[in-house]
């Protein structure tokens, strides 16, 4: 199985073979998967150097010119150190193109709090028109890339170092129902659909999945939960990242829900992304305490 950034590389590489007008522009992240495509297309295929903002602004210049710019660093680096670039540069004048991150929220918690970005998602949910992808597979993130790399809008795909066992039949906008059942309805987010299903074994809940925050499912979710009902995201974020835009898919609907996710506090452990799953109460058994804690689940 090809891990999300392996199939980015992959992706790409292909789509700049395939696409004359692919651009691709690298903050030195990630070069060693596009050796190749430099040579061959040393036009098309720029590293800039660490330096994310530049990184952007050269994108932009590729959009403006008519090509489809394909961005890529890890998250803190691609959401969040160069937001006043993706803001105006690509928001403010609707371009399109597309940003992949990886390494939210701590996938690379060794180098440090430096490589932490937990508010990556909601960072880029912040950009009128930005869409954000969340695929939980490498076969997802190459279908998510194929879909919406020449869509003429920003989007932000946000790839993991942790994944799915199996890819799903994924498309923007699109929530998949995994098994259904009558007491609530838990939604998961890209790399967190596994744990959230091992979570809720023995209880009587509906379980779905999502890859994408913007596009949002609305009538899928809509046509799962019941007025009155509970309501469980588990997200790979910070927790409550995903509340805008679920309640605004229910605004007919009385219900009770609650947020999983990453902690909206300083994380100082190091360790890989299992470690600080366990630490932050992101592991199946984490999950499967704050689930089994609520009331009416059964």
């Amino acid at each position: 199985m090809r891990d999300m950034r392996q199939a980015f590389g992959a992706t790409v590489s292909d789509l700049v073979e395939r696409d004359e007008r692919v651009a691709v522009v690298l903050a030195e992240i990630s070069t060693s998967y596009f050796e190749r495509a430099m040579a061959m297309y040393p036009d098309r295929v720029v590293d800039v150097g660490i330096m994310e903002q530049t990184m952007v602004g050269v994108a932009a210049g590729f959009a403006m010119e008519g090509f489809h710019p394909i961005a890529h660093s890890l998250s803190p680096f691609m959401a969040e150190r160069p937001y006043e670039q993706l803001k105006l540069d690509f928001g403010y004048q609707g371009l399109g193109g597309t940003f992949v991150g990886v390494g939210g929220s701590y996938d690379y918690a060794s180098a440090g709090g430096t490589h932490h970005a937990p508010a990556d998602a909601g960072v880029m949910l912040g950009i009128p028109g930005m869409e954000v992808l969340i695929p939980g597979h490498g076969d997802e993130m190459s279908g998510l890339l194929w879909s919406t790399y020449a869509n003429g809008r920003p989007t932000y795909i946000r790839a993991s170092v942790v994944t799915n066992a199996r890819a799903h039949q994924t498309e923007p906008g699109r929530i998949e129902v995994i098994r259904r059942g009558s007491g609530g309805t838990v939604l998961a987010f890209g790399p967190m659909l596994d744990r959230t299903v091992v979570a809720v074994e023995g209880l009587d809940v509906t379980v779905a999945y999502a890859t994408s925050l913007r596009p949002f499912d609305a009538a899928g979710l809509a046509s799962i939960v019941a007025d009155g009902s509970l309501l469980v995201t588990v997200e790979p974020f910070y927790e409550g990242t995903a509340a805008a835009v679920v309640t605004a898919a229910l605004p007919d609907r009385s219900i009770r829900y609650v947020s999983i996710g990453v902690p909206r506090a300083s994380i100082h452990s190091y360790g890989g992304p299992e470690d600080l799953d366990v630490d932050v109460g992101l592991d199946a058994a984490g999950i499967g305490r704050r689930i089994r804690g609520l009331r009416s689940i059964h």
